[in-house]
């Protein structure tokens, strides 16, 4: 038993989440749903342990990376993360459109009258952005209010990096003392992050298993031109990446090595904060800076959806080709202003993809009955949508982290766990 965890345990973690992703289809087409029954309390226990991870690992890791850069580089990173996800995300609903446009998926179909949907509400973007400063700093922490959880860490960071540099002997004691506090703290946190790896792939195995189990083959085959057209979409905006990758002299091996185990396991599991753990061991390992991802990254989990935003655009032609009314370039403006500022507005809100889409048609006019037809496939859609937003979330934060040359240190690589991920 010994030498069989041995060899797990040292073989590579995206080998066994692979071969866990491919089990997990062939368990839940031929499994029977009893067995799959079984498996699910795995997976849900592997989302668990993820979210677990979250405050600890987003506190602490933001907090360090603050103290170990000047004060103003912060704001400059900030700018620059802001800029990124604002473009990449109407690039990638023009990508949408685009692709969709060429390859009119829905043509030929008819809504059913009987088909409803009942929209959730949207929050907007003003009360996402009062969210973003907590009314009781725990609140932030037992809602996993993201946006409060980043904002707490930077405001306490910030003050931790002011006491340090204060002009009396004594605050700077005390500053460094607390700093080493943390900086164990946040070594603990990746031991555990460490252990909790090597979880992963049973996880996703279970969730593959009961995922496949729920939706099967027939809604793939009945909505299969918009599943295979949204991916199509989603293959471009992965080509789009790399090309500015290559533009900034990011070594696309090197980013791909650290970036297929989140990239797979936010494919499974559909969450880009469940997977944030994994997605800042990567960005680690590419001896990229805490002071950018542990701001870029736990930020991008939260309001960076370029999949989603892909999903909105390709949904909305699909929406207008079902009822005969394919949109026109005005139409398709509206939807790419819109778009960009609902991915913002309806951050951390469960069931955002269909609230994103439900929001951005009701604005041009097209019927919500078809987000009925949409439901169908959500999660066929949302594995692939979720995994894009992971990479570009990572993307951006290697993008910056070039940007910013040698104005920060650079993180010893693979310091991050002791797991490999290659």
């Amino acid at each position: 038993m010994h030498f069989l965890w041995k060899k797990y345990a040292g073989s590579s973690l995206i080998l066994r989440v692979t071969i866990a992703l491919v089990a997990g289809v062939a368990v839940g087409l031929l499994g029977s749903q009893e067995t799959v029954g079984w498996l699910a309390p795995l997976g849900d226990l592997l989302l668990r342990l993820l979210t677990f991870l979250i405050v600890p690992i987003v506190l602490f890791t933001l907090m360090v990376g603050v103290n170990q850069s000047r004060e103003g580089s912060v704001g400059r990173i900030g700018r620059k993360v802001f800029v990124y996800y604002l473009v990449s995300t109407a690039l990638a609903i023009i990508v949408g459109l685009a692709v969709a446009s060429v390859f009119s998926p829905g043509s030929g179909m008819t809504l059913d009258d009987s088909a409803s949907f009942s929209v959730p509400d949207n929050p907007g973007l003003t009360e996402v952005l009062l969210d973003i400063v907590p009314g009781n700093i725990l609140e932030a922490f037992t809602e996993l209010n993201m946006l409060g959880i980043i904002f707490t860490a930077l405001v306490f960071g910030i003050a931790l990096l002011k006491l340090r540099e204060s002009g009396t002997e004594r605050q700077s004691a005390l500053g460094e003392r607390l700093l080493e506090v943390l900086e164990a703290l946040n070594e603990i946190t990746l031991k555990v992050m460490a252990g909790v790896l090597h979880y992963v792939p049973i996880g996703v195995f279970a969730i593959v298993a009961d995922t496949v189990s729920r939706q099967g083959m027939e809604t793939l085959l009945s909505l299969g031109d918009m599943v295979l057209v949204l991916y199509l979409a989603l293959g471009i905006q992965l080509a789009l990446y790399c090309a500015g990758m290559r533009l900034f002299g990011v070594s696309l091996r090197a980013f791909f090595r650290e970036a297929r185990a989140p990239m797979a396991t936010s494919f499974a599991t559909q969450s880009s904060s469940g997977t944030l753990p994994l997605t800042i061991n990567a960005a680690n390992r590419l001896g990229i800076h805490k002071t950018i991802y542990g701001f870029s990254l736990p930020l991008g989990a939260t309001l960076n959806m370029d999949g989603a935003a892909i999903r909105i655009a390709i949904s909305a032609v699909f929406a207008a080709n079902v009822i005969g009314a394919p949109l026109d370039f005005m139409s398709m403006v509206q939807i790419v202003l819109i778009g960009t500022l609902v991915s913002v507005g309806t951050a951390g809100v469960p069931g955002a993809g269909i609230i994103m889409i439900a929001t951005v048609f009701a604005q041009v006019g097209l019927p919500i009955e078809t987000v009925a037809l949409l439901t169908a496939i959500d999660a066929l859609v949302g594995m692939g949508c979720t995994s894009l937003n992971v990479t570009g979330d990572l993307v951006g934060t290697s993008i910056i982290s070039r940007s910013e040359g040698g104005r920060l240190a650079r993180a010893p690589s693979g310091a991050a766990c002791g797991a490999e991920s290659g």
